[in-house]
C-alpha cells in the first residue's frame, strides 16, 4: 500500500510517500511545496494544485492521509490554510484518491499514545518506525510522515488495511 501523507498550508505543504510492505514502513520520498509569498493567494493555490497533481501522477498513491483543521491559535493563518487544504482535497477527489483525515491530536495519540505529545516525541517515534535514507528536517515534511504513519497504524487497529 502506498500512502500520501499531507500537512497542508499556503506557504508550505509538507508531503511524503510511505510504502507499507508487510509490517515495514518505507519512506519512498518526502518534501515540500513552498509557495512564493510575493505572489497572490490565487497564484499560490494554483501552484499547490499543480504540484500536488505532479506528485499524484508520479507516485500513484493508494490513499491520502491529510491533517484536518480543528483549532488554530493564529486566526490570521486559518483561512489561507483552509483554502490550501480545500485545493488539496479537490485534487485528491479529482484523481479518485481515497482521503483520510486526522487532527493533530489524533495523529499524536496514534503515533505516541499521548495526544499532547511534543514535536520531538513524534519525530522520535517516526524515526524509529520508518525505514528511510535520510529523515527530513523540515517540520511540515516530518509532520506529513507522521500523518501517513497515523493512517497505517490506525487502520491496523481497525482492520481496514
Amino acid at each position: 500500500m502506498r500512502i500520501l501523507g499531507i500537512d497542508p498550508g499556503l506557504a508550505i505543504v509538507g508531503y511524503s510517500i510511505l510504502d507499507i510492505e508487510k509490517d515495514e514502513h518505507v519512506l519512498e520520498t518526502s518534501g515540500s511545496i513552498q509557495t512564493d509569498k510575493n505572489k497572490t493567494d490565487s497564484q499560490r493555490l494554483l501552484e499547490i494544485e499543480s504540484d500536488m497533481q505532479t506528485i499524484i501522477d508520479m507516485y500513484k498513491p493508494d490513499i491520502a492521509s491529510i491533517e484536518k483543521l480543528f483549532y488554530f491559535r493564529n486566526q490570521k493563518t486559518i483561512i489561507p490554510v483552509a483554502e490550501a487544504r480545500g485545493v488539496i482535497l479537490s485534487i485528491l477527489e479529482k484523481n479518485s484518491v481515497p482521503i483520510y483525515e486526522y487532527t493533530p491530536m489524533e495523529v499524536k495519540q496514534v503515533i505516541t499514545g499521548y495526544g499532547r505529545a511534543t514535536k520531538e516525541e513524534v519525530a522520535k517515534i517516526v524515526e524509529l518506525s520508518v525505514k528511510y535514507k535520510r529523515l527530513p528536517k523540515l517540520d511540515d515534511t516530518l509532520d506529513s510522515i507522521a500523518i501517513a504513519l497515523c493512517y497505517s497504524r490506525n487502520n491496523i487497529f481497525t482492520g481496514r488495511n
